[in-house]
């Protein structure tokens, strides 16, 4: 009998928690596991034609405002839907899908923390919900799961590690797509890029904890030095308009390729960017670093990212925002001027990694088929 697993997230349009999920639902044993995914949002994502295609069911449960409503709707999927697992991606709300999960009485109760940071303002009913959710929380999972340390601590806790329930599982990601023959010249063609360009890549959500500001800014100062120079940025979100307006205001417009959510990353990466810069104000993890690495780019990212994500220390560099546009200007220019990694060792290295989808599985399945906590494989339970 397959074990049956819902998973709870807004949507299934590309990003770090969504790719991953992807590498999982492609990866799993479907003989033995049936994924099913519940969105939350208004649309269902880019991801879903796949996900069903794959064997899984995409459930729409809109949250919309009337919270009663939604209640119905959520437990009657779960009733309907007979779950052994209940793995629940929403961050803080995970406390209200969980305790309506135990209600139902879904044995296996997940978790999953992926950022370090609760981006709302600490207003005092905010703080009372922040409170309230980590209380359910802690009454009602059987398993807390984070990307890092520092999302364990921001959902579960600062002293999450003494709770045998809580763990860090890394992300992994299917190396196979980094393999695959690319031809930088078809890439470049299709996205307006000369083929003899040095490109600065990013991608990432627009939102306000990527920071897309603080990047024009880079590139308005790299761009002073070597015009030439061009930017493709992948991602959507809430400020890409706001972005594309600043850019066209400093009139670098034409350097800036804006090419919105895209299920061929690790094929930009490898045929379109020649360095890859992070700026984010905090992350929880961060699954495009792991990307960038596979695909042989240097990184410059961030120290408020987790150190983790460093598979080889001369792959990524964590600069502080605090340096000041120039230093990150200058740190690009260097490294556009140095030839890339060995995508091929660097796969080599990734694949003896704890960053492998294989190992991300290993977690999961014990968690899923209801083994001890004990008995995870050491990369699941390895803290640092």
């Amino acid at each position: 009998m397959k074990v049956r697993v819902l998973h709870g997230l807004g949507t299934m349009n590309p990003g770090g928690v969504e790719t991953w999920l992807m590498h999982v639902l492609r990866n799993i044993d479907r003989e033995r596991f049936q994924l099913d995914i519940c969105t939350f949002g208004n649309q269902p994502g880019l991801y879903a034609p796949e996900v069903e295609k794959l064997g899984g069911r995409i459930l729409r449960c809109p949250k919309g405002a009337n919270l009663l409503s939604f209640r119905h709707r959520f437990r009657k999927i779960l009733r309907e839907g007979n779950y052994d697992v209940v793995h629940s991606h929403v961050h803080l709300f995970s406390g209200t899908l969980l305790r309506w999960a135990k209600a139902e009485g879904v044995p296996v109760r997940i978790a999953h923390s992926h950022t370090s940071r609760d981006d709302r303002p600490n207003t005092p009913p905010r703080t009372s919900y922040r409170r309230l959710m980590k209380s359910w929380i802690d009454r009602c999972a059987t398993h807390g799961l984070a990307a890092s340390r520092l999302a364990a601590a921001q959902l579960f806790g600062e002293d999450w590690e003494s709770d045998r329930r809580f763990q860090v599982l890394y992300y992994g990601i299917d190396l196979a797509p980094f393999q695959e023959p690319v031809s930088p010249k078809e890439v470049r063609a299709e996205l307006g890029i000369p083929i003899e360009a040095l490109v600065v890549g990013h991608v990432g959500r627009f939102v306000p904890a990527k920071n897309h500001r603080y990047l024009l800014e880079i590139a308005e100062e790299i761009l002073k030095r070597r015009p030439e120079v061009h930017f493709l940025l992948v991602g959507d979100g809430p400020l890409r308009q706001e972005t594309e307006a600043t850019a066209r205001t400093k009139g670098f417009a034409e350097r800036m390729h804006f090419v919105g959510i895209r299920t061929d990353v690790p094929r930009l990466m490898r045929g379109a960017m020649d360095l890859f810069i992070l700026p984010s104000l905090y992350e929880g993890f961060g699954l495009t670093l792991l990307e960038a690495q596979a695909a042989g780019l240097h990184c410059l990212v961030s120290d408020s990212v987790p150190d983790e994500i460093r598979v080889l220390s001369e792959s990524v560099d964590f600069l502080g925002l605090s340096r000041g546009v120039s230093y990150w200007s200058t740190s690009s220019i260097q490294w556009l001027d140095t030839p890339r990694s060995s995508a091929a060792s660097m796969i080599d290295i990734m694949s003896q990694s704890e960053f492998t989808i294989n190992r991300s599985l290993q977690g999961l399945r014990r968690i899923y088929e209801m083994q001890e906590p004990s008995e995870l494989p050491l990369a699941a339970r390895r803290h640092a």
